[in-house]
């Protein structure tokens, strides 16, 4: 079954109404602002095309004076002369067709990457809770097949069918010029093909949305399969996930063929319908011509004009299914631009000035937007406070809140009660810009780029030149604290392209890459959700004591997961169901809690089982961490780093809006 995602309807929570569509031209006038530019050349190319419509529609007039004319008197020279407009016409109408083709094509194609441009940025504007509810290949098919779409439209279905629909008006005016009974007949005789477009228009309609819904679903099979290939493998679930895509391509062409047939009914009366208009007014206007109301001459201009008036009337079922179809596609793509941003910045933003780094949660609240309502709150009125330079670690068992605090401070999400502040500000109060160049973070889950290790590296420092000798320092300073030095044995080095999402790495290699990068950005406030996992006791502490060195001035909020890393730490937060319950010096929590003991005791054997794991595992961080890429990708961990939505945080500094 086909799930449509309508803007206001997070995925999982139920089903609510979908807003009711606009009207067919309200909803295609939402591209005027992005075609705007290019009207002038799409008017003209329509204009050019009119034209050419006209020309062709002065052939029969030649034949109906020639035949009347010159035929009747004998006049061969006359004859020529008719012939040779004939083939001048021909001419004009075919470099009429040529000008209109020369003149849409280009607009089109930039109304295409004016759209496909703002679609991006608005993606990239969007909170990190419309992100989650999204299925990826939903939002691939609206960027990539639907905006397609929406340019070939542009170029070749809307003036066809214009140009069409003013073919078909004037050609049946010159029909009652020449008679009013034949021309009454025609028009009657299409009355039944009306009738059919109006039942083709509302059935194609449903087939059409539920098509490209389902186009979205068979990309979200691909890329979810493609993205998690490696699990697939290890548990021998490939099968599987080919029964599942065979399923949604076989209901996706159930729903094409039910197209191709309601397309093939239409188009049949488009087919029929002019034939018989056409044998009905044969009978009457020999029946005319007989008693001498019309003349040879006439009667041959009007069968001339009527079968070139077949093409229009044929092609309006084609056209009018294109019209439907981009109708779907511009509700699809303004489902997406029509959902509201709900982290943006204030409209009088505060200058916090120089941040020390303190940083408060006053009274937290926070619970996600598709929650029901008797489910209790993630953080319920959570205090904490960490002082300028001070390393507190944030320990808590599983589903207690922590990650979920740790992308507070960013405004992934916004807080439902209470306050985050930094140095005294509402972090709400800032503009986005300004706040995430203040406080970096890294996940427990990497995410690189399909760029260079120099790239990913440095990528929250838009302010250093590519290449200057502060770039390469600061380059060079954060891969030596992030332990990274594998990098330089890479195959180009610094210069070498880590693949999509990093996975050409091991999961050690990435993460040590993504602390890179947090500390590349040099942040006032650094938020570390567990961000060496993969790495090995020994490596983690050199690691953590090369932070401390370094970031010394630097705020530092750890989510930890081992003993080694609370024993760092300046202090200890306990939370526990969205609440801090204990504060202090790991010595004296000890001393003073029962439970952050019995937490310690519970890290311990999770540690020291991943310990004896990676110990039996030649392939693990411990025994391969400055292993090149080449080598490393055997041993690389699944894929469970994108799965966590909150990723895009770690870039720290200068994330867009």
């Amino acid at each position: 079954m086909t799930t449509q995602h309508p803007a206001s309807t997070p995925a999982g929570a139920e089903t609510a109404a979908a807003p009711p569509r606009p009207p067919m031209l309200r909803s295609l006038a939402r591209l005027v602002p992005y075609a705007r530019p290019a009207l002038p050349r799409l008017i003209g190319g329509a204009l050019v095309a009119l034209a050419a419509t006209v020309v062709s529609l002065m052939v029969p007039l030649v034949i109906q004076w020639v035949i009347d004319g010159p035929i009747s008197a004998g006049s061969r020279e006359a004859v020529l002369w008719g012939v040779g407009a004939v083939f001048a016409l021909g001419l004009l109408e075919a470099l009429f067709i040529f000008l209109r083709r020369a003149l849409v094509l280009a607009p089109a194609t930039e109304v295409d990457r004016l759209v496909r441009q703002a679609f991006f940025e608005r993606l990239l504007r969007l909170p990190v809770a419309f992100h989650d509810r999204w299925p990826g290949g939903q939002l691939l098919s609206r960027m990539m097949q639907d905006i397609g779409r929406v340019r070939r439209f542009l170029s070749f279905g809307l003036i066809m069918l214009l140009v069409n629909l003013l073919t078909i008006v004037i050609g049946i005016g010159l029909l009652f010029r020449w008679h009013w009974v034949l021309g009454t007949l025609f028009l009657v005789c299409t009355v039944p093909l009306w009738l059919a477009s109006v039942r083709f228009n509302s059935r194609f309609d449903t087939l059409s949305r539920l098509s490209q819904d389902q186009a979205g679903d068979l990309a979200t099979s691909v890329e979810e399969s493609v993205h998690g290939i490696r699990v697939l493998k290890a548990f021998g679930r490939g099968g599987h996930a080919l029964d599942a895509f065979a399923r949604r391509a076989e209901s996706l062409r159930g729903t094409e063929l039910r197209k191709a047939r309601a397309l093939g009914e239409i188009w049949f009366w488009h087919e029929i319908v002019p034939v018989a208009a056409q044998a009905v007014c044969l009978l009457a206007g020999v029946w005319l011509v007989v008693r001498g109301e019309l003349s040879v001459g006439e009667l041959f201009a009007f069968f001339t004009l009527a079968a070139a008036l077949s093409w229009p009337i044929g092609s309006l079922g084609f056209l009018f299914s294109m019209l439907i179809d981009t109708r779907t596609s511009v509700d699809r793509i303004f489902e997406v631009f029509g959902a509201p941003i709900t982290v943006r910045d204030p409209e009088h933003a505060v200058d916090p000035g120089r941040i020390t780094g303190r940083l408060r949660f006053d009274r937290v609240t926070f619970r996600y937007p598709d929650m029901r309502p008797e489910e209790p709150n993630v953080i319920d009125g959570l205090e904490l406070e960490l002082e300028p330079g001070e390393t507190l670690a944030l320990v808590g068992a599983t589903g207690c809140g922590k990650t979920t605090l740790t992308t507070l401070p960013l405004r992934l999400f916004d807080v439902t009660g209470g306050a985050v502040r930094l140095d005294g500000h509402d972090v709400r109060e800032m503009s986005l810009e300004t706040l995430r160049s203040h406080i970096g973070i890294a996940f427990e889950d990497p995410v690189l780029f399909s760029a260079s290790v120099r790239e990913n590296v440095l990528l929250g420092r838009e302010d250093l030149e590519p290449g200057s000798d502060k770039a390469e320092r600061v380059l060079r300073e954060a891969l030596d604290v992030a332990h990274a030095g594998f990098a330089y044995d890479l195959p180009r080095g610094l210069d070498t392209e880590v693949g999509e999402e990093g996975l050409s790495l091991s999961g050690g290699q990435r993460q040590r890459l993504a602390l890179a990068r947090v500390v590349a950005a040099q942040p006032a406030v650094l938020v570390l959700d567990d961000p060496l996992s993969a790495l090995d006791v020994d490596t983690e502490t050199r690691v953590t004591a090369e932070l401390r060195r370094v970031l010394a001035d630097t705020t530092v909020l750890v989510v930890a997961h081992r003993p080694s890393t609370v024993a760092l730490a300046d202090r200890v937060a306990v939370m526990s169901r969205g609440r801090i319950v204990a504060v202090g010096r790991h010595a004296d929590l000890l001393r003073t809690s029962a439970e952050y003991r019995a937490l310690l005791s519970t890290l311990g054997d999770e540690d020291r089982g991943a310990r004896s794991s990676r110990g039996r595992d030649p392939g693990s961080e411990g025994a391969s961490e400055d292993r090149p890429s080449e080598g490393a990708s055997e041993d690389r961990p699944s894929e469970g780093a994108s799965e966590d939505r909150p990723s895009e945080g770690q870039t720290g500094a200068g994330a867009v809006a």
